[in-house]
């Protein structure tokens, strides 16, 4: 199938969904729509990735998190990469400076936390314009989104997140919490763990039906819509936490800036990269929704190493912790010491099952 057939048929898709009222009677109809315009898109972004050559988009990851800074060209990443790592980005006044992804380390908390400055995204990015398709494939890996917006151009936030939406990307959103199991008959039984319903049994037979599964067992342990149970049955969605921050807040008007927070869809974090203006609640911002745990070290006998955190995704156990270290604290373990907010009292012995909380000690202890 060509380019433009597809282009075409997601054209007359987007237009039926548009023309078509929403109600209970047509719901099974639009599901299905909409499952016939995820998999249009998927074949349209394949299509493109085919088509080129490597780029030289490419990063290696670094640190205990990878931030990739994303939004319109000359916007100010790179002057915010400079101001929050000293990483040398250039920068200059008019769109496509950066011409590769520049990488750089922020220091903070205990934290190393590699930023990400990849090229400018456009109306049109996941299609491929602008050399969308490498900078949403370096996108898609890392582990946090910071979304940079002009304050005089408030308009670019729904574009940016649109045009991530289309290459599978779902930013502050967890995973539906859908199973579906394919069996070699039976149909298509459809299970809920809850009574209110948004989507009906007939709707998610067409969405089933459209991806070629006919027979399966569902259980929906939460109230998803078409677009959710799509993505469960896709499979492919890449789910990121996002930091909004608005850029060059101080040229602008207070009430200027209280009319942003009203019409914007996201709260942000009001910032100025050129004159620092907002940066550490925007660090903190970022560390908060890594939400990652930092373990700190003692030793028996020895203080607490307070400069090189271990760093985990919760959970995280003690067990985590000796995986992390050696093989051989998992194999001798005895017991361990906590001191933090995991435990009833300070220094209290815990086994490897016990999940710990950030800023965390632990002393491990091992046989002899």
């Amino acid at each position: 199938m060509f380019m433009s057939q597809v282009e075409e048929k997601i054209k007359a898709i987007e237009e039926e969904i548009k023309r078509t009222p929403y109600n209970k009677a047509t719901q099974h109809h639009i599901g299905r729509l909409k499952a016939q315009l995820a998999q249009l898109r998927e074949l349209k972004l394949k299509e493109k990735k085919s088509g080129r050559g490597k780029g030289r988009a490419g990063i290696k990851k670094s640190g205990d998190a990878v931030v990739a800074i994303v939004g319109f060209p000359n916007v100010g990443k790179s002057t915010l990469l400079n101001q929050l790592t000293g990483a040398r980005s250039k920068v200059g006044g008019y769109d496509f400076t950066t011409l590769n992804v520049i990488p750089g380390i922020l220091l903070y908390r205990g934290l190393k936390i590699q930023l990400l400055d990849v090229p400018g995204i456009i109306s049109g990015a996941a299609e491929g314009r602008g050399r969308g398709r490498e900078i949403l494939s370096i996108v898609r890996n890392a582990d946090l989104l910071l979304i940079l917006i002009d304050a005089f151009n408030p308009q670019q936030l729904e574009i940016v997140k649109s045009e991530l939406y289309k290459a599978g990307l779902r930013l502050n959103k967890k995973p539906p919490n859908v199973s579906i199991t394919p069996r070699k008959k039976g149909g298509v039984e459809v299970i809920r763990t809850f009574s209110d319903q948004k989507l009906e049994d007939r709707a998610i037979r067409e969405i089933l039906n459209t991806y070629g599964i006919h027979n399966a067992e569902v259980i929906l342990r939460e109230n998803v819509d078409e677009e959710e149970f799509i993505d469960a049955v896709a499979g492919n969605r890449v789910y990121l936490p996002m930091v909004v921050a608005v850029n060059k807040v101080d040229l602008i008007e207070k009430d200027y800036l209280e009319h942003l927070r009203s019409c914007l869809t996201e709260p942000f974090i009001p910032i100025s990269a050129e004159k620092r203006i907002g940066l550490d609640e925007l660090k903190n911002k970022i560390v908060e929704k890594l939400e990652v745990i930092r373990v700190y070290l003692k030793s028996p006998g020895s203080e607490i190493d307070w400069k090189e955190p271990l760093v985990l995704r919760p959970p995280a156990s003690i067990k985590d912790v000796c995986k992390y270290l050696h093989k051989d604290f998992l194999r001798k373990f005895r017991y361990a010491r906590v001191w933090g907010k995991s435990v009833k009292y300070q220094g209290q012995q815990k086994g490897l099952e016990h999940i710990l909380q950030d800023g965390d000690v632990v002393m491990l202890v091992k046989e002899n």
